[in-house]
């Protein structure tokens, strides 16, 4: 059972690779893996070992223990999950024309959906089920959403996961009432339980579970979604739409159904929606002229059909409930994949464009009229066997007295009729001759490939097998039948002699035939607008009418003002624990203010720091005195014996610092807004409000303790389970690791998010290479003197950086692998070396940060991450739970006995996310920033040269032309002297310099004033 889960999860990882190498051919290598399943459960079933159980033992106090269970009625389901899977992955072969990049993500979310719906069949636990039940949710939203282009795509794939999803979170809640009524977290304890009709609020969890399973089986009011998912491609139609996904609802019924039927509201609830939904589906097959629509509706009012039946929760209403939901799988999935099919060769869908396909594939002409009749229960089909056994078991059916009886069965027989006139309206509308049809696509159109027939061929062959010898089926079912109301059962069978049950079959045929021969008849009744509604229409309504509340409640809330936020924060803050403080009755309350002299030396650094902080109005100052308020904290940490937490918080506030000044280094550096006095003293007011109502509540709640504190035993735990002296690293990296590493996951997310924020839409990843710290020229660091900064630098600072980063460096290895037994560990380790590597980049700017670690920070976060999951996955591999411990010693020459723990792996991930995380954001808010500073100061001293060109060029054309008119026109005085003569329609020029080094005036020339304001910049 759990080897076959596996299975199906390896095959749903390699399908992307498979289907990249092998193109569409891999859909059929990919198709054995649910066939194997297929098979295997079919052997259990015959040799009757369908009591499989296994359970993985996680956070059993919380009811998430992996509880698996495959019995009668889960081994029913599978055969419909993996069988049917196994051949629309078959199809999908042959479906698809080409392997897209999508067509790789497709494979994988088809063999994990199947791999999804196997796992909700076969879990015991309730909780597990639902996990499981939102898997498919997701995959159905991702398999809808293929063609992401298209806008009516994303519109059906939205509108499908927020049905189901919230019909999910409705059955979440029930199921938590009615484990925390009952105690009844298993579907294995339900039946142990006694007296379901007189359990408090059991009325209220049914309907919260009856919600989820009525969502996704699409019966009324949440039917509008399967319609609309026909946007998805055909394969996802006739496996998720048809016989998988919307089965989940029946499938939950069918487990619920035999107890909870003792409860007044599970008739009242169910049968009447199911009947509903068979009627309403039914009438709306009837007027669409998309074959794809004709069968969801169909599709709609079948689930309908079945529910209603099963939810009766007799022996035989079951037997016959079961019996329709293969039928349908059977014969719904061949008309899904007949229409790809035509749809494949035509290019259309629409009735009115399609004439003349019966004569043009009288093949699939014959698998469309088998599997439609069966629909329509047909005999000797396998749906006329299961619509015989509906009617006979409601007919004779002890639960249902009076008119509800009748009322089901007319009501059943009216759906019935309906469902064969659509089932005659699909055969006609897709094969007959029309006369007035535009025929075109049918006479361009491509033959059928086999590979599209392969597997409607297979599931139309088994409607007729089960038809001819329904004790095929009755035998399986009255395997899981047995287990709940004994051995003794009804059979199946085709015939039943002339009775009651057949002259109705008769009359539904009859009538069915008439309402499609006088279908037009119909026409005045199917207006545009629904008697009752758009479910769709109203669905939109729903979210306008939410969108505009949350626009209302936000305009009223969220005015724009950060002072107004916090200000309702604070006041909630003080408002809502002072009521509680004053109406508890806790009064016994006391608090130590100091152990020594040094904590109150402490306290008075951090309150004057706090002063300084809020009326400081410069920016980097407001910075550093806030750094000051969290060195004195980490000082009052180590008073209190918490070395790692005050080495911790020594570290971050230092990293905290340098990454505030790279970002203030950009803004003003003074904040220009004032408050005004009055609004000052009532902030002020409101201040000390919260400080003192956070002082008293830490009393209270310090002081409201009546048991032993668990800290007391973190060290015997630390050193018992994590093998480790310092229960502060222990409980980081062992105890407490899931929290971590979902801290650790949320850092890398971050990061990545701040290098999005600055590098926009330019990638950020780097090419990585060995890091070196060489000596060039006369400097000590290892970047060179290119630009005029780094000619400028402090030499100073390099020689103490050169000094003290292979001592930090050693120092944070220190810090890694001695944090088991001392202070220390990956995480205060990591800011040692972030720290070492910021200390490289303030010494020598982005070029030295280059050359201290040329590795991408990307790269390094994601082997932190890999490490991590490694530590959490690999004790499973040894039958061990997740995260668990292993310790052992090592010898090492001059150093002696070194101790390594499991958790040393996981150590090493947090260790390389915090310097990955660390050179990501120097790496854009750093280096990023100052390359585009170079950038920009660049571009001004090209175009300063550029205008500085110019200037110089037209100076000297004008002196050029002022000399050729001299040579040109001279003129010579009675005295022999010549005289320049400058001509009178020459405009007067102005004053020009006598050579090029001549500047112009400050106030005149743009060169002077790029280089004025560059020079303001730069100060």
């Amino acid at each position: 059972m759990l080897i076959l889960l596996l299975a199906l999860i390896a095959a749903t990882l390699c399908a992307p690779f498979l289907l990249h190498a092998l193109g569409r051919s891999a859909f059929g290598l990919l198709a054995l893996v649910p066939a194997g399943g297929f098979i295997w459960v079919v052997q259990q079933m015959v040799q009757g070992n369908l009591d499989h159980s296994a359970s993985i033992e996680w956070m059993p106090a919380a009811h998430l223990n992996l509880d698996f269970r495959l019995d009668g009625l889960a081994a029913l389901f599978s055969l419909i999950i993996l069988g049917v899977g196994a051949l629309v992955l078959l199809y999908c072969w042959g479906y698809f024309d080409a392997v897209p990049r999508r067509l790789t993500l497709f494979g994988a979310q088809m063999i994990g959906f199947a791999t999804a719906m196997y796992g909700l069949v076969i879990s015991d636990s309730l909780l597990l089920m639902y996990v499981f039940w939102e898997i498919t949710s997701v995959l159905s939203f991702l398999l809808v959403a293929y063609y992401g282009e298209r806008a009516s795509s994303r519109r059906s794939a939205t509108q499908a996961l927020m049905v189901t999803a919230a019909g999910g979170l409705a059955m979440l809640v029930g199921i938590i009432i009615l484990g925390r009524q009952t105690g009844v977290w298993h579907f294995s304890d339900i039946m142990a339980y006694d007296g379901w009709a007189n359990t408090p609020y059991v009325t209220v969890a049914l309907c919260l579970i009856l919600a989820g399973a009525l969502s996704k089986s699409a019966n009324i009011p949440f039917h509008f979604w399967l319609p609309g998912a026909m946007a998805a491609p055909t394969p996802v139609s006739a496996y998720l739409h048809s016989a998988a996904m919307v089965k989940a609802g029946i499938y939950l019924v069918a487990r619920l159904a035999p107890e909870f039927q003792e409860v007044s509201a599970w008739h009242l609830v169910v049968i009447p929606i199911g009947l509903a939904t068979m009627l309403m589906g039914g009438w709306m097959a009837l007027k669409q002229i998309d074959l794809k629509l004709v069968l969801a509706y169909g599709t709609v009012s079948q689930l309908g059909f079945i529910i209603s039946i099963m939810a009766i929760g007799s022996r035989e209403a079951m037997m016959a409930a079961l019996a329709l939901t293969f039928a349908h799988s059977l014969f719904k999935a061949t008309l899904f994949m007949i229409v790809g099919a035509i749809d494949h060769a035509t290019g259309t869908r629409e009735i009115p464009k399609l004439s003349g396909l019966a004569l043009k594939e009288p093949f699939i002409f014959v698998l469309a009229v088998i599997s439609a009749l069966s629909m329509a229960g047909i005999p000797p089909l396998f749906g006329f066997v299961t619509k015989e056994a509906v009617i006979d078991a409601v007919m004779h059916e002890e639960l249902l007295t009076g008119m509800p009886r009748n009322m089901m069965l007319i009501g059943i027989i009216l759906g019935s009729v309906l469902t064969m006139a659509y089932a005659l309206r699909f055969l006609w509308g897709a094969f007959s001759t029309k006369n007035d049809a535009v025929s075109k696509p049918v006479a361009e159109m491509h033959r059928i490939q086999p590979i599209l027939w392969i597997a409607p061929a297979v599931l139309t062959t088994l409607t007729v097998i089960f038809g001819l010898f329904p004790k095929l089926m009755s035998d399986p079912i009255n395997q899981h039948l047995g287990q709940l109301y004994g051995p003794d059962g009804t059979v199946l069978a085709l015939w039943h002699g002339f009775n009651v049950a057949l002259g109705i079959s008769a009359v539904i045929i009859i009538a069915g035939c008439a309402l499609h021969w006088q279908r037009h008849l119909l026409r005045p009744f199917q207006g545009e607008y629904a008697a009752l509604g758009n479910a769709d229409n109203a669905y939109d309504a729903i979210l306008v009418g939410l969108r505009n509340l949350s626009l209302r409640i936000t305009a009223n809330t969220q005015r724009g003002s950060l002072q107004l936020n916090l200000t309702t924060i604070f006041a909630c803050l003080i408002l809502l624990p002072a009521f509680a403080i004053v109406f508890g009755d806790l009064t016994n309350v006391r608090m130590i203010v100091a152990e020594n002299p040094w904590q109150f030396f402490a306290a008075v650094i951090i309150i004057a720091a706090a002063v300084g902080a809020t009326i400081t109005h410069n920016r980097l100052s407001g910075v550093i005195i806030v750094g000051i308020s969290g060195y004195g904290l980490s000082f009052i940490f180590a008073l209190h014996g918490a070395p790692d937490l005050a080495l911790t918080q020594l570290l971050v506030e230092t990293i905290i610092m340098v990454l505030f000044m790279l970002v203030l280094r950009k803004m003003p550096p003074n904040t220009e807004w004032r408050g005004e006095p009055r609004h000052n003293r009532l902030r002020a007011w409101l201040a000390i409000g919260v400080g003192l109502l956070t002082i008293i509540l830490t009393m209270f709640a310090v002081n409201a303790r009546t048991e032993e504190s668990i800290s007391i035993h973190m060290p015997d735990l630390a050193k018992e389970i994590g093998h480790g002296a310092n229960a502060v690293n222990v409980l980081l990296v062992d105890i407490r690791a899931w929290d971590t590493f979902g801290e650790i996951t949320v850092l890398v997310i971050a990061a990545t998010g701040v290098a999005s924020l600055i590098y926009r839409t330019q990638s950020f990843t780097r090419e990585s290479r060995r890091p070196t710290l060489r000596v060039t020229g006369r400097r000590w660091l290892a970047a060179g003197v290119e630009t005029e900064q780094q000619l400028n630098r402090s030499l100073m600072v390099d020689v103490s950086t050169r000094v003290l980063f292979p001592s930090m460096i050693a120092l944070s290895l220190y810090f890694f692998f001695t944090g088991h037994n001392a202070p220390g560990g990956g995480f205060a380790g990591g800011l040692v070396a972030a720290l070492a590597f910021i200390l490289r980049y303030l010494a020598g700017g982005r070029a030295e940060l280059e050359e201290a670690l040329p590795i991408d920070g990307g790269r390094i976060m994601g082997a932190g991450l890999f490490f991590a999951i490694a530590a959490a996955v690999g004790p499973m591999l040894w039958g061990m739970p997740p995260l668990a411990s292993a310790y052992g010693t090592l010898d090492l020459p001059l150093i002696g006995e070194v101790s390594l723990p499991s958790a040393l792996v996981f150590d090493l991930g947090v260790y390389l996310i915090v310097i990955g995380l660390t050179m990501h954001i120097l790496h854009s808010l750093g280096g990023k920033l100052d390359e585009e500073e170079e950038i920009r100061k660049q571009r001004a001293r090209d175009r300063a040269r550029s205008l500085a060109r110019k200037n110089r060029q037209r100076k000297a054309r004008v002196k050029a032309a002022a000399t050729a008119r001299t040579t040109s026109e001279p003129s010579t005085d009675t005295s022999g002297t010549a005289e320049i003569d400058m001509p009178t329609e020459v405009p007067p020029q102005k004053s020009v310099p006598d050579s090029d080094n001549s500047q112009p005036s400050a106030n005149s020339s743009p060169i002077s004033k790029i280089l004025n304001n560059e020079d303001e910049k730069e100060k």
